[in-house]
């Protein structure tokens, strides 16, 4: 038991965590499968690997059925929860490589749970669609059509190649350094005419009820926030760190994180900004 769960709860936590948005129903989940696996004859665990991905996305289903109804009455925007993924050897919590990005996750919102679990087993796992109908009881034709359907709902072409490109280090100093510099046209020439930034707040924190779109808008925002920055107390400090597998952004002052930021960058401009404030989604980041 212990050696399955060394090999495997990388890989189940990334599973639940993308089937999800949470990494706190994920972790619950993983311990939870371990739990049950415990009444399970392991000598005739043929396909262990297989088994405990259905058990993972069966648990997972059944939770994305209720937080749907909770998300329905959640104040203001909903977002993932984000994680840290810090390049090096000692970190276990994630698969990066089979980690979609933050807008992706975004992006998941719009599935059936069926459509959500099928679309990351194949895009983000690289699961065979004949594997893919034996973990969601489904046929293999049918599993292509629900992929494709979330294609579409994600706004995802047939020919279009399956990715977000999140925001480099590079991309994430550019955008710290045109606030500090606190000139609206720099702003501006870095966001996209259409960008779109969403405030998680969940009413715990101050946050945008409504997603604001549109650069001027946008912009705005940003450098009203900066020029409150002073008010807070012990100031405001901002750090880059690796979210989700990309760089994100921490913002800390006296009184602990207020806010963590993820950029998603499109045609050498920012067409979104992810802004997570809710308190119970950044208890990852201050461990």
């Amino acid at each position: 038991m212990q050696e399955l769960y060394e090999q495997y709860k990388g890989l189940l936590f990334t599973l639940a965590y993308q089937l999800t948005g949470s990494a706190s129903d994920a972790e619950d989940v993983v311990q939870d499968v371990f739990l049950k696996i415990n009444d399970v004859d392991l000598a005739r665990l043929v396909e262990p690997k297989a088994y405990l991905c259905k058990m993972v996305t069966n648990r997972c289903r059944d939770l994305l059925k209720s937080a749907r109804k909770r998300r329905e009455l959640y104040f203001g925007q909903w977002l993932p929860e984000p994680i840290l993924t810090p390049n090096d050897e000692s970190f276990e919590a994630v698969v990066r490589d089979e980690l979609l990005s933050y807008a992706m996750l975004v992006l998941l919102e719009r599935l059936s749970h069926t459509e959500r679990a099928v679309f990351v087993l194949r895009e983000a796992l690289g699961f065979e669609y004949s594997d893919i109908a034996e973990l969601v009881d489904k046929s293999e034709a049918n599993c292509r059509k629900l992929f494709s359907r979330a294609r579409g709902k994600m706004g995802i072409t047939l020919d279009e190649q399956v990715h977000s490109e999140a925001a480099s280090e590079e991309w994430v100093r550019r955008f710290v350094k045109a606030l500090e510099l606190g000139n609206v046209d720099t702003v501006v020439s870095i966001l996209a005419e259409d960008v779109v930034l969403v405030s998680d707040g969940g009413g715990k924190a101050f946050a945008a009820v409504h997603p604001i779109e549109s650069r001027d808008l946008v912009a705005r925002f940003l450098l009203g926030l900066i020029r409150k920055a002073p008010h807070y107390e012990g100031g405001v400090h901002v750090e880059m760190t690796d979210i989700n597998g990309q760089t994100g952004l921490v913002v800390r002052s006296g009184e602990g994180i207020e806010v963590v930021v993820l950029i998603h960058v499109e045609r050498n401009a920012i067409c979104n900004l992810y802004f997570v404030r809710n308190p119970d989604k950044l208890r990852l980041l201050l461990k």
